[in-house]
């Protein structure tokens, strides 16, 4: 089945508010879930569709009499969602397995759909040719500082994306330091390997199995 994730006009005018002004709470909130709901956006299956004003988070509703206030993306925030969108359409085109099976069952699995308490949901995006990405987003404003995942490759697993980073405005105390590993220990999910992860409040982390680095060190992974 092909399909469009739209967040199109129709839901930014008529008194619906802005996409930032439908975030409850303080900006650095507002901003943070943004970062966080698009990265959830760009990873799922499906071709995604915003409307103009959206990728710098205009406050005010769209209004086809003005035109959009540009000027706001260089503020803190503002310019922060900006390079996100830069950053999540780059890696996404250079990422076969964000695309590629968008359409196949098999480009698309659920690691953790049901942690209702952490608000945290997890999955696999894969392409034809073995390459992984898993897809870490945490919904809550709690910081998730040793979080336990299950993933199909015990190895190295390189941090493609992560929404709190310092470019985009976030804090920048929430990361994995560039990679995590992932060991040949069964999770609770029956996957083959688990890793411990840092998933920043009210944010996203995307990883990448790294096949090369792990190659480099398997006596360390408790690979057989």
């Amino acid at each position: 089945e092909n399909f469009i994730l739209p967040i199109s006009h129709d839901e930014v005018v008529h008194g619906k508010g802005s996409m930032i002004n439908k975030v409850p709470q303080d900006d650095w909130r507002k901003f943070a879930t943004l970062r966080a709901f698009y990265a959830f956006m760009w990873s799922f299956p499906g071709k995604q569709l915003i409307f103009m004003g959206q990728e710098f988070g205009q406050r005010p509703e769209f209004n086809e009499t003005t035109s959009l206030e540009w000027w706001v993306s260089d503020l803190w925030g503002h310019g922060g969602l900006q390079r996100l969108f830069r950053d999540l359409n780059i890696t996404y085109r250079s990422t076969r397995a964000l695309y590629e099976l968008d359409s196949n069952p098999a480009g698309f699995e659920w690691l953790n759909a049901n942690d209702a308490t952490n608000n945290v949901f997890c999955w696999l995006r894969r392409d034809s040719v073995g390459g992984i990405v898993a897809c870490l987003v945490n919904f809550s404003p709690e910081p998730q500082h040793s979080y336990q995942v299950g993933l199909p490759k015990a190895g190295i697993w390189r941090e493609i994306l992560n929404t709190d980073s310092l470019a985009y405005d976030g804090s920048g105390e929430f990361g994995n330091l560039g990679q995590v590993t992932a060991r040949s220990v069964p999770s609770a999910e029956n996957s083959l390997a688990s890793a411990t992860i840092s998933i920043p409040p009210l944010g996203a982390v995307w990883l990448t199995y790294d096949p090369v680095a792990t190659a480099a060190q398997p006596g360390d992974l408790g690979i057989n």
